[in-house]
């Protein structure tokens, strides 16, 4: 399948790192992940453990600063700073690293140096000393309150996570090299955190709707008390990626700051999943939809494919399956649905890396006949079809358009041949411009092409097997 994905490279302006420590390498030697100095660096200056360091960040994004976006709880960067109506971590670190917030947000060194200093602000509190500071099994407290928990036993299941990563190691592949963390033998000492229930454990089959799940309910200001299916019947679910961390989440549906849940989430790591609203009950996850579907939230982020693991994906199947059994779903692509298939929303999840034909060979259903990509989904955030034309029964080429940048994006979505390399192009032409065409031998779509359009009249098109689309200049300003 031809690649359609963007990386961008992470900027490390304003590195912390001392040019002192750059002299006298060897010539031959390899030049140092900027990253991993960063880690170093701000671990050294904050007494941290580094490896602990690193944990945290790798469980909060898998070390992906998002280009400075925020997470959907507001958390900024490699180290999830925090700001939203109630909890202010990204503050908190401008205040200790005297970096302004903008820097703390965008900027990978200043993120993480922000990070190391709130967790040590969070070890003083707790009374730590030089000497307790050298073992990262004394600073558990201090992790669970990094994570900025709604309670107790979620606090404990973020710390957990992390420790589980010091007891695994982490290899964490970045933009200009890799980070890693040895596995090591750590004992966390959970202190008032033991008493917590453990939601890592077996739970009761008779407290959930699928047996396989943990329960934690979320606010009852995040959700809407109904009895579905009687009320409204169930006939669609909807997959949905978190832009946050498993417990950062969880956390987050049981704030009433939040407005949102889902009915599911599920983790990365291990396929873990916890419900947090009851099926009978409107998860506010889908708009208009909320009345009629089950929303399962997926941990990870929608530009970083690592989170999507083959555990994750084998648990929500079956959660799937099973849901759709109960409610008679068809298990299929019109009513097993990504977030931004559904009508009258602005989000673009699961996104690009989500692998449909995987997924839906799991779930025992079928994608049929239907494409699992769509035209947001190939040109990006932000961007609204404004126009589409049938290619007879080959696909049909869209125009979009984005009101925040000014720019127009034509796609070619196949509908048939899905899976097989056939010819599709797809074009647009500013008036005035040349015209860009992206034209080969695709297996689902042709596109994005992008151009500047604000105030200008464009011309756009594409083909698909035997049938072919050209407008005329039109959509002028």
């Amino acid at each position: 399948m031809k690649a359609r994905l963007r990386r961008s490279a992470v900027l490390l302006a304003g590195s912390l790192i001392p040019l002192v420590c750059l002299m006298g390498r060897p010539a031959s030697a390899a030049p140092a992940d900027p990253l991993t100095d960063a880690f170093t660096h701000a671990a050294a200056t904050y007494d941290v453990p580094r490896d602990l360091l690193v944990a945290v960040g790798y469980a909060e994004t898998h070390l992906d600063g998002h280009r400075g976006e925020p997470s959907a709880s507001g958390g900024y960067g490699v180290m999830h700073l925090v700001s939203n109506p109630t909890v202010h971590a990204l503050e908190q670190a401008a205040k200790l690293t005297a970096q302004p917030v903008e820097t703390l947000k965008s900027d990978d060194a200043a993120n993480v140096a922000g990070g190391a200093a709130v967790l040590r602000a969070h070890a003083d509190e707790l009374g730590l000393d030089a000497t307790a500071r050298k073992d990262a099994g004394k600073w558990y407290a201090a992790v669970a309150e990094y994570g900025n928990a709604s309670s107790p036993e979620v606090a404990r299941l973020y710390a957990d996570t992390v420790y589980d990563l010091l007891a695994k190691g982490v290899t964490a592949a970045t933009p200009s090299g890799t980070v890693t963390v040895q596995a090591q033998a750590v004992t966390p000492e959970r202190g008032t955190y033991a008493q917590a229930p453990d939601l890592n454990a077996p739970r009761l089959a008779a407290a959930v709707d699928y047996p396989g799940a943990k329960w934690v309910a979320a606010s009852s200001s995040n959700y809407t008390v109904s009895n579905r299916p009687t009320s409204n019947a169930i006939d669609r679910i909807v997959i949905h990626v978190t832009q946050g961390s498993y417990a950062g989440t969880i956390s987050w549906f049981q704030n009433p700051a939040a407005q949102v849940s889902a009915h599911y989430v599920v983790r990365s790591s291990d396929g873990d999943i916890t419900q947090m609203v009851r099926e009978k009950d409107r998860a506010w996850h889908a708009r208009d939809w909320n009345s009629r579907s089950v929303g399962i939230e997926h941990e990870g982020y929608v530009d970083n494919a690592s989170w999507f693991t083959d555990a994750m994906y084998r648990a929500s199947a079956a959660l799937t399956r099973n849901i759709a059994d109960r409610y008679n779903i068809p298990k299929d692509r019109t009513h097993i649905v990504g977030h931004v298939e559904v009508p009258g929303n602005d989000h673009t999840d699961p996104g690009p890396y989500w692998d449909w034909a995987k997924y839906m060979q799991y779930v025992g259903g079928s994608n049929g006949g239907v494409n699992p990509y769509t035209p947001q989904e190939v040109c990006g955030s932000g961007y609204s079809v404004i126009d589409s034309a049938a290619l007879g029964t080959a696909g049909t080429v869209y125009l979009l358009y984005n009101t925040s940048t000014g720019y127009n994006c034509v796609a070619t979505i196949k509908s048939s041949s899905l899976g097989t390399a056939t010819a599709t192009s797809a074009y647009l032409e500013v008036q005035g411009k040349t015209r860009v065409t992206d034209s080969g031998n695709f297996t689902y779509y042709a596109g994005p092409v992008r151009a500047a359009a604000a105030d200008k009249c464009v011309k756009w098109g594409g083909k698909a097997g035997s049938s072919a689309y050209d407008s005329p200049f039109e959509h002028c300003g």
